[in-house]
Order: C-alpha cells, then sequence, then structure tokens
C-alpha cells in the first residue's frame, strides 16, 4: 500500500503515469525555511517531515506493505529559495528575477516504511529566455503561476520561456519519477537508510 503524502496534482499525475496504484493524504507540516538551511537540506527535511506525519496517522494499520512517499520542491536562484508566491505582486518579482538567467529546480523525496527512512535530493538546471511584459502580465493575469514554486509550471504556458534544462524533466514538475521509482524499491526492500543531501550538486 503506498500513500502519496501531498496534495499536489501534479505529483498525482506523475504517480498515476509511472502506473502506481495509491492513495493521497496531505500533511499539515510548516513549510518556513529555518535559519541558514541550505535548499537541498530544506527540501530533503520537509520531504520527511511530510511522510513521517502521514505515518504517524497510520499507526494501527502499519505494515510491510505500507510505504508513505513526501516531497517538496522548490526554486533557488542566487541563493534565495523561491517557494509559491503569495501574491501576483511576488509572482511578477519571481518570474522578473528567473527571466533571461539559469536557476535550480530541487525536489526532496522521502519514503517511510517499516524498514527505515530512505530519501534523495534531485537538482535539474532549468534556463530562462527573456519575458517580454505584455507576456508576463498575461501569465500572471491566468493565476497559473499562484500554486506553483518559483511561479511557473514547468508543463504549462511558462514552457515558451525554458528553451532547455539538464537534468529530469518531471523534476520541474514536481516529481523525479526515476528517483522516485528507485526509492519505493529500497523503502520496500530495506537497501540502505536515508543519505544526506548531494552536497557535490552545485546550488547556484
Amino acid at each position: 500500500m503506498l500513500i502519496l503524502a501531498s496534495s499536489s496534482p501534479r505529483r498525482r499525475q506523475l504517480l498515476q503515469l509511472a502506473g502506481l496504484d495509491f492513495t493521497v493524504e496531505s500533511s499539515d507540516v510548516d513549510e518556513s525555511a529555518q535559519p541558514g538551511e541550505a535548499p537541498a537540506t530544506y527540501v530533503q527535511r520537509l520531504a520527511l517531515e511530510k511522510a513521517q506525519a502521514v505515518w504517524e496517522h497510520h499507526k494501527a494499520e502499519q505494515s510491510q506493505d505500507l510505504v508513505v512517499l513526501g516531497a517538496d520542491t522548490t526554486v533557488v536562484c542566487d541563493g534565495e529559495i523561491l517557494g509559491k508566491p503569495i501574491d501576483p505582486a511576488d509572482a511578477r518579482r519571481m518570474l522578473r528575477m528567473l527571466a533571461g538567467r539559469t536557476h535550480q529546480v530541487l525536489t526532496g523525496i522521502a519514503a517511510v516504511s517499516l524498514r527505515g527512512l530512505f530519501s534523495e535530493v534531485e537538482i535539474t538546471q532549468v534556463y530562462f529566455d527573456l519575458i517580454h511584459e505584455d507576456e508576463l502580465n498575461q501569465y500572471i493575469a491566468s493565476g497559473e503561476p499562484m500554486d506553483k514554486a518559483g511561479a511557473y509550471g514547468i508543463q504549462g504556458y511558462a514552457a515558451r520561456w525554458i528553451p532547455r534544462i539538464e537534468g529530469c524533466f518531471f523534476n520541474v514538475m514536481g516529481l523525479p519519477i526515476a528517483c522516485t521509482m528507485a526509492l519505493l524499491a529500497r523503502a520496500r526492500e530495506g537497501h540502505s537508510e536515508t543519505q544526506p543531501p548531494p552536497s557535490r550538486l552545485a546550488v547556484r
């Protein structure tokens, strides 16, 4: 039995794309970054906290087959963590920051089972073109940026500004599928314990 500890429709869509059977149960976790917290540490911590919170709700039914999957995605530019915009003005600020530059998308994924805690951090480099003001106004008016980290979704209107990426496309959507499948296999088979965020991957 797999439980997705997230209400994200995009993560639900990606797990369905991967052919997995699962239920959805969102977790009530404070998503604020801690002072001085590195982006990779931040997304890994939140993914673990989300998965553990839902795991605790199912103590009475925990079995060898139960796995809870948590995930958290953020955008990083110039070392600043860009979460979901608080209002249209914040979305405009983020998109202007990203325009004509390269940034990173980080997703922490975590699985909890009776075999322990397992987690990974996936990082994708995303290249943005310059954004014309009329297109920016149209995008913000659509409301699409408001529920997305960094104020954009690669699978929507903003795709016109992204000439290329380096890394996993699905990671930018919110869930790196291949990495997630490998993590779930570890959680079911108990291959190894959770690892710290990958310091070898530069986040600028």
